[in-house]
């Protein structure tokens, strides 16, 4: 069975940007940068959908022993779930892909500053600063959930 769950990380596969001296944030080139890795790890989500229905196709089988079956399923079932995380993360793909071609890409949501160019490449869908980030976290705990 394929390994399920790697691909929800940001891709690895890209050189970091190198700002120079004075230069505007967000201008065309970073723009182009993020979109860059943006449609890479998209491709790569969509590579892995291609893969898993494959898998599905040639490992579905009708086992006598249920024991057997439902070890199956339940390998489907991480599979699916996986996809559906997967499918979760390429709609914000998309999304982000809309901010940069609206050039509104970069700025917290919450507060409105710069994001960050290293941010960014960690988490290239980050919609909010570091500090809003972890206010948020710090809630989501208080409130359990």
């Amino acid at each position: 069975m394929p390994v399920a769950d790697k691909k929800a990380e940001a891709p690895k596969k890209f050189t970091p940007y190198e700002s120079a001296p004075g230069e505007e944030y967000m201008n065309e080139q970073q723009l182009e940068h993020f979109r860059q890795i943006l449609l890479g790890w998209k491709q790569e989500l969509m590579e892995e959908v291609d893969r898993t229905v494959r898998h599905l196709q040639e490992e579905a089988n009708n086992y006598a022993d249920p024991a057997d079956r439902a070890t199956q399923e339940e390998g489907f079932s991480l599979e699916l779930r996986t996809r559906d995380r997967e499918r979760k993360l390429l709609k914000k793909i998309n999304e982000t892909l809309e901010k940069i071609d609206e050039e509104d890409y970069g700025y917290c949501e919450a507060c409105g500053v710069e994001i960050g160019i290293r941010r960014l490449e960690a988490r290239p869908t980050a919609t909010l600063c570091v500090d809003c980030k972890t206010l948020a976290e710090l809630k989501e705990k208080q409130l359990g959930g």
